[in-house]
């Protein structure tokens, strides 16, 4: 690594940098945008998700003009063009919470107020196809998505395409929803999230020769988010749990990924000290 390629900020440090941007969701949005198990209070909100709302506030800005200067130069009308931010990071830490609220504040910037977000999940190969391949237990590694579609998808957006559709994925069926579209509709910011958005891409995958083209060349921003393996391993657990509490409740259909794990009469207890689990 090269000395003084990246900077390390402490909160209060990163605090500092929000300056004068206002905080513009309130508790009850906060409340709506948060994941199961998750918590995001308003302080954490104003000292970690303000500065980077306004760190990429200026640099959608400034590709905007630099993408301006490009249009003037070749003579062509200026137009606008989609600034893509990848988030990627572990399961259970926190991707899907941070995308939504991170959306719902940069959607409040004037300078981008379309801001769309569309996760991996939809990218993923249907039951059906995982299963014909033999890739089920292998569902979430890079070779279990359509990466040819995903590149499309991206390629298509930063063309400019008045209408580009994404495929939706349900966490009630776990899988792809037939005939069901996400429609992208030029956006002024598009959040791109997923378990696998920032790794080099294989032709043919693991193991084969590096793909001419890979996800990461359509990014303008990346964030990876990371923490402790304990901690995430915790969260996981958590959350785990309340999913099976939510399945014995009848509150999520019997298709869905606890009932698939446990069967109908297993339960999952967690050790609170070892965060270890058992079932029976």
């Amino acid at each position: 690594m090269r000395p003084g390629a990246y900077r390390t900020f402490t909160r209060a440090d990163r605090a500092l940098l929000r300056a004068s941007t206002p905080l513009t969701l309130s508790l009850d949005d906060l409340v709506s945008l948060r994941g199961i198990n998750e918590s995001v209070s308003l302080d954490e909100l104003a000292e970690v998700y303000l500065p980077l709302s306004r760190l990429l506030n200026l640099h959608v800005r400034a590709a905007r003009n630099l993408n301006g200067v490009t249009d003037a130069f070749l003579g062509r009308p200026i137009t606008g063009h989609s600034y893509v931010i990848a988030i990627a990071g572990s399961v259970a830490v926190g991707k899907s919470t941070f995308a939504r609220v991170l959306q719902a504040l940069m959607a409040r910037w004037p300078d981008h107020p379309q801001v769309d977000l569309v996760t991996t999940d939809g990218f993923l190969f249907p039951n059906r196809q995982l299963e014909e391949k033999q890739l089920m237990r292998r569902k979430g590694f890079p070779e279990s998505y359509d990466v040819k579609r995903m590149v499309q998808f991206l390629v298509d957006v930063k063309a400019g395409h008045p209408e580009v559709r994404a495929p939706v994925y349900s966490h009630q069926t776990y899988d792809i929803v037939p005939d069901q579209w996400q429609n992208v509709r030029r956006p002024d910011v598009l959040i791109f999230e997923g378990l696998n958005v920032l790794q080099p891409g294989h032709s043919g995958g693991p193991g084969e020769r590096p793909a001419s083209i890979i996800l990461s060349d359509f990014f303008d921003f990346s964030i990876y988010l990371d923490a402790e393996t304990s901690d995430i391993e915790t969260w996981y657990l958590d959350r785990f749990l309340v999913l099976q509490r939510a399945r014995r409740s009848k509150s999520r259909p019997r298709t869905s990924i606890t009932t698939r794990i446990l069967g109908p009469k297993r339960q999952v207890r967690s050790d609170g000290e070892s965060g270890r689990t058992s079932t029976k």
